[in-house]
This record gives structure tokens, C-alpha cells and sequence, in this order.
């Protein structure tokens, strides 16, 4: 389906011929040396202005002010803005003025890539700008970027705020929003304080298999692929936790992997199906003294990001300084719901459902039971950083039993501001008794549990080859930034969210017009004015598509008959 260019677009694809004509590359090869940035500039002028006496600077045009033979405009580089002056006969300083009066005046856009030469100055106003001596178009720019418009006091208007225009244009959301950029910039610190921490205690980054045979490590449903030279089924990874296992089954003390994972599930303002998260694995340590890495790790990494570890959420102040609280998977249910689900079998635990309101199926056994109870009456209660620790045994098929308590494992999940963050175990290294939860898992699988484990055969001989006692734990990233940036939905963390496929806007035919009484010389008009159906026509304001249909005949120079008020308030009965 063909999409119909609007008058904007159609006027840069004229300056972009016009430019080709004028001998000037649009979209020229060469290196382009940036040697100051806008921020830069900003901080350090006052103080250091010999420094800044000759500049090269490159981004977008954002703002144009054209007054005759001089010119202000506002350049955006990665670092912020700075004004430019531009004077005519600076950038032209021999008789062909062509650069400034019709390159720069009628040529050039917002949105436009350039790049300037010159030195910094105050203007008469106290502005730091850059007085431009030197021009040159970087890249021509076919679509018009949104107008966000600023005022003196800071304030915006007409902002670029739709959410799923935002999300699926990453790219015109950083240009116009810039502000929004530091949560990516948060992000990265995040990551390279983790990195910097697990590093300095000579643990080992690794990379393992993105695409595997078998999907373990995690309760939940998987992508499947098709290999066709190998004529079989991968699945995009759920975990990585079982290949991380076996390289601690070859000898490594501690190894770490950042990673993609990729589940099958649903989306909502937490869960997105490709996400990040942090796995490692340490030998000779347990759950215990995970806890205590866990709280020194996330208090660095808050440190790093807001050089304190208390960090706002929403109307919640979090302290990422331990120790953090602990309650047992149990007692948690107790506490916020009175009732004691301990010794409880299948189908006490399905009455315990009904009766607190809380929605089953059938393919649910003991464990999930007890899950869905602990996600619907106690997860957001948990706003502190809290250790929810020793877990049933049925909910976790990977962990060893609980050296004290029968029927538990030796887990814990972080939660914080009612999420879960992280997920740890004293690791299972049986491999008789791992055999035989993997098992467990598949009858749960015939059952119709299509978050149940797969038996990893290969994983299993690995550990009969002896895997030491490991400590190992999993932190979802993209949740962890969340918290670290006071955000709501996973999509503002994401440069790129997974989303539904676009709407295209239909495209009518001038028949579609004609038979609504739109005159056929008119329809090219508008078109040019942005309506390429009869849909878009008859949901526009009938007096500003006829004011507006009088300014295109005078713009464009049309010689066409104006039809009356009365006809144009036709087409939109």
C-alpha cells in the first residue's frame, strides 16, 4: 500500500534536487571532525574562553530565525543545544552569496544535519553562541520533526508525548525529547557499575548460546525456531542459567553473563517478550551470603547513578542500603493474608484460591498455587527492599533442599516497590535428585503447563561430572533501571519496545474524492494538505480545510476556480 507524501515532504524532496543541482552532495562521504560539544561549551565558557576561539561543531538545525542578511539558529548536538549565528558575508565572503541566501535561507530545514565552524561569543543578551564562518550540509532531512515548541520559562507545548508514537520512533523521540535521553545514559551506568563491581572480584564474564536445543532454566514458555541444515527445533533462550552451571562444572569460580532472553508471554507495563537480565554464578558460596553480595551490589549500583542509595520511586523514597529485610515464602502469605498454607495439599491450596477471589486452571499444581496467591495478596506489599526466602520445593526445580526445613528449597526473590528484581538459589547439585524434579516438571508439562521445564540430558551429565557448591542468582536489568530512573513501564527503558504491527493510513483514489463532491483538479490540492482519504478529509474542521484550501491556491500559484463555502461543507455531510 502506497502512502502519499505530504506538502513538506514534497517541498524537501524539491530543496534536495535543487541542492544536487547547485553542485552540493546531500549526503556527503567525507569525515566531518567535531572538536567541541554544545554541553561543553555551555559549562566551560565563562570560565575558560580562550579555548573556544575556534570550534567545529556538528548536529541538527532545531530552530531557525532568518532576519535578512544575518541569522540566529539553534544547533543540537548529542550533548544539548547551543545557539549559531549566522552573517552572509561570513559564510560568503567572496561575491556568489548563493550559501547563505538560497542553500541556508530557502534550502535547509529543521531537522537537517550541519556542521559549523567558528568561535565561540556572548551575544548582546548574554547568550553564549557560536559564530558560524564556515557552513556545510551533513545530511538533508526528508521528514519534518514534530515542533516542540519552549518558552522563556522553560515550559513545553505541543510536546511529542503519545506513547506508541514515542516507542515505535525512538529515533524522533530522542530528537525532539532530548530530556529523556539521560534514562539511557542511567541504563548504561546501571550495567557498567554491575560490571565494574563483579570485575574487581575476578569473576568472569562470559557469552553463552542464544539459540538452544532445550529450553531450561526458567518456568516459562518459549519461542521455537527451525534449524534447516540441522532439521530440527531451537528455541530462543529462556535463561541462561544452565550453560553458566556447566562452565562452573568445568572449573570456573565465578562466571557472569549479561543477555537477552526471550519469552513467549504476555506484554504488559512490566513485561516486555525480549528483555534483559544479569546472570552469575559463584562456586563454594550459598543463598546466604548471595544476600549479602546482593545488597552491597545494588547499593553501588544506586551510588552510581544518584551518588546516594536512597532513590525517589514514584511517592516511595527505596533504600538501596542493606540490610534488607527477609521473610520466608510462608510467612509472607500469612502476614498479609491471615492464612497458614504450610501443610496445605493441592486441593486445600485450590479452596485457599477460591476463597480469596484468586483465578486457577486446572494445569496448576502445588507450586503455582502458591505462586499465584503470593503474586495476588503479597508482591505489592513489598516496597522496601525485601528477601522473600525458602521457597517450596514444587516452585523450583533448580535449587537445593533446604539443608533444615523438609519440603523447601534454599531460594530467595528480591522484590522492591512490589516487583520482583531478583532470584537466587543455593544451587542443586544432585544429579539424582535434579533428575528427578526434571521429571516432575514434565508430568506438570502433560498436564498443559506450557511454562514447565524440558529435561536437559546433557545438562544432567554435566553435573554427574560434579558441579561444587554454587550460589547463583538472576536480576531482570530492564526492571532494575525502572527503579533506578522512577519510571512506570518497561517501555520508557527500552530503546526499542516490541510492538503491534502499524496501522497504515489508507490511501483513497481521486475517485473516492470526486464522488463527494470534491472537484478533480482539487484533489492533488489536497493531498498536498495531508488528506489521503476520504476518512481524514471528513474528520478535519470543514472551515479550516476551506481557509486552508484558499491559502494552498494562493501558495502554490494555482489558476483554479475557488469552489464556494457551500460546496466545500458538502464534502463533509
Amino acid at each position: 500500500m502506497s502512502t502519499a507524501l505530504s506538502e513538506q515532504e514534497l517541498l524537501r524532496r524539491e530543496s534536495l534536487n535543487q541542492l544536487r543541482e547547485l553542485g552540493i552532495n546531500p549526503y556527503p562521504a567525507d569525515e566531518y571532525k567535531v572538536t567541541a560539544f554544545a554541553q561543553d561549551i555551555a559549562d566551560n565558557f565563562g570560565r575558560f574562553p580562550d579555548n573556544y576561539k575556534k570550534v567545529t561543531l556538528a548536529g541538527r538545525i532545531m530552530i531557525r530565525r532568518i532576519m535578512g542578511n544575518a541569522s540566529f539558529a539553534e544547533l543540537q548536538d548529542s550533548s544539548g543545544r547551543i545557539q549559531i549565528y549566522l552573517k552572509r558575508d561570513d559564510i560568503c565572503p567572496g561575491e556568489d552569496k548563493t550559501l547563505y541566501n538560497t542553500v541556508f535561507k530557502k534550502l535547509m530545514d529543521i531537522g537537517d544535519y550541519i556542521g559549523v565552524k567558528g568561535f565561540v561569543f556572548l551575544t548582546q543578551t548574554g547568550e553564549i553562541s557560536v559564530h558560524v564562518q564556515e557552513l556545510v550540509l551533513l545530511s538533508k532531512a526528508l521528514k519534518p520533526l514534530p515542533i516542540v515548541r519552549r518558552d522563556e520559562e522553560g515550559n513545553i507545548h505541543d510536546a511529542f508525548t503519545d506513547p506508541e508514537m514515542r516507542y515505535r520512533q525512538r529515533y524522533v523521540d530522542l530528537t525532539v525529547n532530548p530530556e529523556f535521553k539521560q534514562i539511557f545514559v542511567n541504563r548504561s551506568k546501571v550495567i557498567s557499575s554491575m560490571r565494574d563491581y563483579f570485575n574487581k572480584q575476578g569473576w568472569f564474564e562470559v557469552e553463552t548460546p542464544i539459540l538452544q536445543p532445550v529450553h531450561g532454566g526458567a518456568a516459562a514458555r518459549p519461542f521455537v525456531t527451525h534449524h534447516n541444515t540441522l532439521d530440527m527445533p531451537l528455541y530462543l533462550r529462556i535463561a541462561n542459567e544452565l550453560y553458566l552451571k556447566r562452565l562452573i562444572v568445568a572449573g570456573f569460580d565465578g562466571v557472569y553473563e549479561f543477555g537477552k532472553m526471550f519469552r513467549n508471554e504476555g506484554m504488559d507495563r512490566t513485561h516486555n517478550p525480549e528483555f534483559s537480565a544479569m546472570e552469575i554464578y559463584i562456586a563454594y558460596k550459598d543463598y546466604i551470603w548471595m544476600m549479602a553480595m546482593v545488597e552491597q551490589c545494588l547499593e553501588i549500583v544506586a551510588r552510581a547513578v544518584h551518588g546516594i542509595p536512597v532513590v525517589q520511586v514514584g511517592a516511595n523514597e527505596i533504600n538501596f542500603a542493606g540490610p534488607y529485610e527477609k521473610l520466608s515464602m510462608y510467612d509472607s502469605i500469612q502476614k498479609y493474608t491471615g492464612v497458614d498454607v504450610s501443610t496445605m495439599d493441592e486441593a486445600a491450596l485450590r479452596r485457599t484460591c477460591s476463597e480469596l477471589g484468586i483465578e486457577v486452571d486446572d494445569t496448576m499444581g502445588k507450586g503455582k498455587l502458591i505462586d499465584e496467591i503470593f503474586s495476588a495478596k503479597v508482591e505489592a506489599n513489598l516496597i522496601q527492599p525485601t528477601y522473600i526466602t525458602d521457597y517450596p520445593i514444587e516452585m523450583t526445580p533448580l535449587a537445593k533442599k533446604h539443608r533444615t526445613k523438609d519440603g523447601l528449597v534454599e531460594r530467595f526473590e528480591l522484590f522492591i516497590n512490589g516487583k520482583e528484581i531478583a532470584n537466587a538459589y543455593s544451587e542443586l547439585n544432585d544429579p539424582i535428585d535434579q533428575r528427578e524434579r526434571l521429571e516432575e516438571q514434565l508430568v506438570l508439562a502433560g498436564r498443559g503447563d506450557h511454562e514447565a521445564m524440558a529435561m536437559d540430558e546433557d545438562f544432567l551429565r554435566a553435573l554427574e561430572y560434579g558441579m561444587p557448591p554454587t550460589s547463583g542468582l538472576g536480576i531482570g536489568i530492564d526492571r532494575l533501571v525502572m527503579l533506578m530512573t522512577n519510571q512506570v513501564t518497561i517501555q520508557e527503558v527500552l530503546f526499542f519496545p516490541q510492538m503491534r504491527p502499524e496501522k497504515k493510513a489508507k490511501v483513497g483514489t481521486a475517485d473516492d474524492f470526486i464522488n463527494i463532491g470534491v472537484p478533480a483538479e482539487w484533489v492533488p490540492v489536497l493531498n498536498k494538505m495531508g488528506f489521503n482519504s476520504v476518512e481524514e478529509l471528513k474528520s478535519a474542521n470543514p472551515n479550516k480545510v476551506f481557509n486552508d484550501l484558499g491559502g494552498m491556491r494562493k501558495k502554490l500559484k494555482l489558476d483554479l476556480v475557488m469552489p464556494v463555502k457551500e460546496i466545500v461543507m458538502a464534502w463533509f455531510e
